[in-house]
């Protein structure tokens, strides 16, 4: 493997851990820094990536690699407190800046005035700092975003979005409030729209679709899962690795060439019963079965089934890689191994 593919290995190791649960963590968000790379990260853990993983258009190169600030679900640095957030982003002279704190759909329901205030007066901070130095912002947004009154087989980009939970809302803000800092100061902010993001090493962190990563524990633990949602409640799905490309590629695009400051983006959509159809192909011996949560599914009716992302495959060539058979495989191929390890300990 060559250093700058190794390096850009590197990257998304550290990008998986933050964003596996895209902000999902009940507290504000800190930092922890690791060395050794040509990057400053607030990360979690050494970095680790899948030797298949793979990019289209991502990459960086000499004087031109960012130093990158990522904030996360961890302990140190609280979002809130804007000199330090400015302090760090001074001291370590930050360029690229990843803004993953947030609490999601289920959880912030569940505590609206802590939702508020990591999802909206972090990204205030965070935004102020970014036009201050002049940095290249992500934040993501999400299906979230839209609402009953949205079109949703498919949702486009522009549209209506009227979204009935705190996590929605406050991402429509960030989406517009990006946009006035790009045309208000120049910032440039650039965030994409995730459907339920799908990954093998982490654990369901509050959010709607979290019963497609719940299902995979529980498919190899007991062969057995209780589904809060209905049988067909279709949803837009992505693979983590297709998505930490995604993430990559769009901060990697050059400015020229994005006509839009957020972008749907789009893999799969399945529904519960679909996905436990391609799961009994594996494991013949699964079974699911079904206990509505009114207020997990009032939120899933809300939301588009499907994303359309042709604008982001046209202007910056996104394309992904994971459709359903290949998420299930890699999915029962991580969980079954761990499980066999820990077995054999």
């Amino acid at each position: 493997m060559d250093s700058a593919f190794e390096k850009q290995m590197q990257i998304i190791g550290m990008l998986r851990h933050v964003a596996m649960a895209c902000g999902a963590g009940q507290r504000p968000l800190g930092s922890r820094w690791t060395s050794g790379l040509p990057f400053r990260f607030l990360g979690t853990s050494s970095p680790q990536s899948p030797a298949d993983a793979s990019f289209h258009s991502a990459s960086f190169s000499g004087a031109d690699r960012p130093q990158v600030l990522i904030t996360g679900p961890f302990l140190y640095a609280d979002v809130l407190d804007y000199k330090r957030l400015r302090e760090i982003v001074v001291n370590n002279r930050v360029t690229w800046l990843f803004h993953y704190s947030a609490l999601l759909s289920a959880a912030g329901e569940a505590n609206v005035p802590l939702a508020r205030a990591v999802n909206v007066t972090g990204l205030h901070n965070v935004l102020d700092v970014a036009a201050e130095y002049h940095l290249r912002l992500f934040v993501p947004s999400t299906i979230g975003a839209f609402g009953p009154t949205s079109p949703r087989n498919p949702a486009p980009d522009l549209c209506t979005q009227r979204p009935r939970t705190i996590y929605g809302v406050s991402k429509v803000y960030t989406e517009l409030m990006g946009e006035y800092y790009y045309y208000r100061y120049g910032l440039d902010f650039r965030c994409l729209r995730y459907p339920g993001i799908i990954s093998a090493d982490s654990q369901p962190g509050g959010g709607t679709t979290d019963y497609a990563v719940q299902i995979f524990h529980d498919a190899i633990r007991s062969g057995k899962f209780e589904c809060n949602l209905k049988a067909s409640a279709r949803l837009p799905m992505m693979y983590i690795q297709d998505c930490l490309r995604a993430t990559l590629e769009v901060m990697d695009a050059p400015a020229e060439s994005l006509s839009m400051r957020t972008y749907n983006i789009n893999a799969m959509s399945f529904s519960p019963e679909e996905l436990a159809r391609e799961v009994l192909k594996h494991l013949p011996e699964f079974q699911i079965s079904y206990s509505v949560d009114p207020v997990l599914q009032a939120i899933a009716d809300s939301w588009p089934m499907t994303l359309d992302d042709s604008s982001a495959r046209k202007d910056w060539g996104w394309k992904h890689d994971f459709d359903l058979p290949e998420l299930v495989t890699a999915m029962l191929n991580f969980h079954g191994s761990d499980t066999r390890v820990a077995q054999a300990n």
